[in-house]
């Protein structure tokens, strides 16, 4: 009998074979969602390929997790847990949000799959947190409170936005305009990068060139672009403000990790940038801060990683 992992995004559908003794992962495969119109097709052709029947799945899924009808939130796919479960024959079926795996990963990443961005010594088992911007904007703490690593659902993406500066407060009119509601994951995410670039467009009086987040990015680490590299300097500031409210929220004195799949593509950019001075920009609690260690996640499979874990505590292997 096989144990199996899944890290579905908005755009990737990450799987691996996770042996339950050891946790070690094998035969992982990654899919564009784009791919299949149902997450149960790619589930189907992934466990195609593989020598042995799947008993144990955990799921790690870029959406709320706590009703049996399962509606992702930047992607078509809706399906029923309890159908899926029956469709596959599966054991057991675990269905966690992708941010609650990857925080759980956090726990087990080794000094060569974080860097770390400041800040003094984390605490041993003391509260962390994890974001990550990505299609959209993940959220994550966790804690141990006991012997088992829990982590504390939420869709803190979806926080309204804070500006920090008079050009970011600019930039919140325009958008607020556009959408209304404007929460951190308008900033934070890959069409957020867009969303800066555009808003320091209307700003300027300049009709805007790009139109993906890769060209954003890409223009301004060539300097090609001083909108684009301002777009990406804000970007920077904005995570640091958002990730100084996280480690505030509930003193997170283990530390506040990035993920997600943006940050990791201009590490130097962002290793230099005031990423850390916006964390610690926080009045009276600015020493406080300065105490509080960030780090970028650098592991290839964190999702993977942590469903593990996960999928290996509820199994009581470990």
């Amino acid at each position: 009998m096989l144990s199996v992992v899944a890290d579905v995004g908005g755009t990737n559908i990450r799987l691996a074979v996770c042996d339950i003794e050891t946790g070690e992962l094998s035969k992982l495969r990654e899919f564009a969602c784009a791919e299949f119109v149902t997450l149960d097709a790619a589930l189907v052709q992934y466990f195609a390929t593989l020598q042995g029947e799947v008993k144990h799945l955990c799921i790690g899924i870029a959406c709320p997790v706590d009703n049996d009808q399962i509606v992702m939130t930047n992607l078509s796919w809706a399906f029923s847990k309890q159908a899926l479960k029956e469709k596959l024959n599966l054991t057991s079926l675990y269905l966690i949000n992708d941010y609650t795996a990857i925080s759980l990963a956090v726990p087990f990443l080794n000094d060569q799959q974080k860097i770390k961005v400041g800040g003094g010594e984390p605490v041993e088992n003391g509260v962390t947190a994890v974001f990550g911007p990505g299609t959209g904007l993940g959220v994550s703490h966790i804690i141990k409170p006991a012997d088992k690593w829990i982590s504390l659902d939420g869709e803190g993406g979806h926080v309204s936005f804070a500006p920090n500066t008079r050009e970011q407060a600019d930039i919140l009119l325009l958008l607020q305009e556009q959408f209304g509601h404007v929460s951190a994951e308008r900033i934070l995410a890959g069409q957020g990068l867009v969303n800066l670039y555009h808003s320091l467009c209307r700003l300027e009086g300049k009709q805007p060139v790009f139109h993906e987040p890769k060209e954003v990015t890409g223009a301004a680490l060539a300097n090609e672009c001083p909108l684009a590299l301002r777009s990406l300097n804000i970007f920077c500031e904005v995570m640091g403000g958002f990730a100084g409210n996280l480690a505030l929220n509930l003193s997170c004195i283990g530390g506040v990790y990035i993920a997600g799949g943006i940050v990791p593509r201009f590490v130097d950019f962002f290793q230099a940038s005031d990423f850390r001075k916006y964390f610690e920009d926080k009045g009276r609690f600015k020493s406080y801060l300065a105490s509080i260690p960030t780090y970028l996640i650098i592991h290839d499979n964190p999702g993977l990683l942590g469903a593990s874990v996960y999928l290996r505590q509820e199994l009581n292997i470990i």
